[in-house]
């Protein structure tokens, strides 16, 4: 699978403690008409921590019979006991997905080693690509880009979600890189930089809103307009912190309930709602939907 453009990490809504799964729906269609290039349910925007197994398989189901093949789907499934994570993986493979957006090993922080022979005996056991997320300042341990290539020889470790914090390290891995393997940032607010370095495309939480301009800024650049570029982006880069300013996907969540496209921006536990002041600070802005 050839992985570019944008694809939306989707949130999952929450209406009274349980999955709402009609909003979910409603997003998902949502998202697709606006021509994201792929959907990933169950990232960290996800909430994948605090989803049960039986969420986990329902929101697998919903989405893939919602999604009907419109556009590729990669499932949120990692984990830091590898045998857990074939395990489930095995229980949903007889489902029709493109493959999973799995995230390094986290607390027990695994050296290089234990990082590469989580991610091949993974890719063992199963046909499914593979998209690794590399996001050291959750999980402890930074993967190293000559871990990332050895990986990318794997027939289907097919791309990387880049969250590593290094522009130095993101612009090494751009221009190392074999063929047919794509490095996405998972870095919203670098997303413009990791496009000009020769970057595949993002896979941005942001873009639940300006979806058309993250698009735009993408087929822009691809297409040797920087200039143009360069003009959308300047009105993205200054909203793209505020979602992070309070914990994702606290703030995504409640502009999704304010614009209608969600029935609650409920938030499991440890998650909580965002605070007044960054409420204010997000009505003061204009996103588009």
């Amino acid at each position: 699978m050839n992985i570019n453009g944008i694809w939306l990490p989707i949130v999952t809504p929450f209406l009274n403690g349980e999955v709402d799964y009609k909003s979910y729906v409603s997003l998902i269609n949502y998202y697709i008409d606006k021509k994201i290039s792929g959907i990933i349910p169950m990232g960290t925007t996800g909430e994948c921590p605090v989803l049960d197994e039986n969420e986990f398989l329902k929101i697998t189901e919903i989405t893939i019979e919602t999604v009907n093949n419109r556009v590729p789907v990669l499932i949120g499934l990692g984990g830091n006991y590898t045998n857990k994570v074939i395990k489930q993986l095995k229980s949903i493979s007889r489902l029709n997905f493109q493959g999973i957006l799995s995230v390094s090993p986290y607390y027990n922080r695994p050296d290089q080693l234990g990082i590469y022979e989580h991610f091949r005996t993974i890719s063992e056991s199963t046909d499914k690509d593979i998209v690794i997320y590399n996001i050291p300042y959750r999980t402890g341990r930074n993967i190293e880009n000559e871990t990332l290539l050895r990986l990318a020889e794997l027939t289907n470790i097919t791309g990387v979600k880049d969250s590593c914090g290094s522009i130095l390290q993101s612009m090494e891995l751009i221009f190392n890189k074999p063929e047919g393997f794509s490095v996405l940032t998972g870095e919203d607010v670098h997303f413009y930089t990791t496009l000009l370095f020769g970057g595949d495309g993002g896979i941005l939480a942001a873009s639940h809103f300006d979806t058309e301009e993250y698009i735009s800024v993408y087929d822009f650049i691809k297409n040797n307009n920087h200039e143009a570029a360069k003009e959308i982006w300047k009105n993205l880069s200054v909203k793209i912190p505020l979602f992070f300013k309070e914990p994702n996907p606290a703030p995504i969540k409640y502009l999704l309930e304010k614009y209608g496209l969600i029935s609650n921006c409920e938030v499991r536990l440890p998650m909580i709602d965002i605070s007044d002041t960054l409420k204010r600070q997000l009505d003061n802005i204009k996103f588009k939907i």
